[in-house]
């Protein structure tokens, strides 16, 4: 089934922003916008959810914390004690504050590692994947909206696209998989 959609191309980012305030005013819905750098507010001014990606750099950090304080107890008190500088290794409170180091290292790197695997995961992100950008000017110095054309007038939806700033107009028939 074919699935309709318009392309609006801006090439100021003022001039996007304001823009998507006068889309969603409209009650129009937004798919998708393509953008050659982040446009500070644009998620806000699209009304998506906030990300969640802090949280899971919580939990990954504590993962990591975990895994630390787990594997110093095993190696340096369990299973090896040593007698370093003539203080003996019994418990591993006592000798916590030597471990501290090795603690952050480890929550640091679980969090960052486990953070950008998560990222690229949900993104759909991997290598050798082809790029789904639909207009290759929007990596360099364009911006692109595309909004949903089925069940409306296409004319009057892109004659109400110029008048918020679009430069350029397009009307792109897509075949659902």
């Amino acid at each position: 089934m074919a699935h309709s959609v318009i392309h609006a191309i801006y090439t100021d980012d003022d001039v996007l922003m304001n823009a998507v305030k006068e889309v969603k005013k409209k009650h129009l819905h937004i798919n998708e916008i393509y953008s050659p750098f982040p446009v500070h507010g644009l998620d806000k001014a699209m009304g998506l959810a906030p990300t969640r990606i802090a949280i899971t750099a919580f939990m990954y950090g504590c993962l990591g914390l975990t895994v630390a304080i787990v594997m110093m107890n095993f190696i340096m008190i369990e299973d090896w004690p040593q007698d370093i500088g003539g203080k003996p290794s019994f418990s591993y409170i006592e000798n916590m504050p030597a471990f501290v180091p090795i603690m952050f290292e480890l929550t640091v790197f679980f969090a960052a590692h486990l953070m950008v695997i998560t990222f690229y995961m949900r993104s759909k992100l991997w290598p050798f994947k082809k790029a789904e950008n639909p207009d290759l000017r929007t990596t360099d110095d364009h911006f692109l909206m595309e909004i949903d054309a089925d069940g409306q007038n296409a004319q009057e939806l892109a004659d109400f696209l110029v008048t918020t700033g679009a430069t350029e107009i397009n009307l792109v028939a897509n075949e659902e998989a």
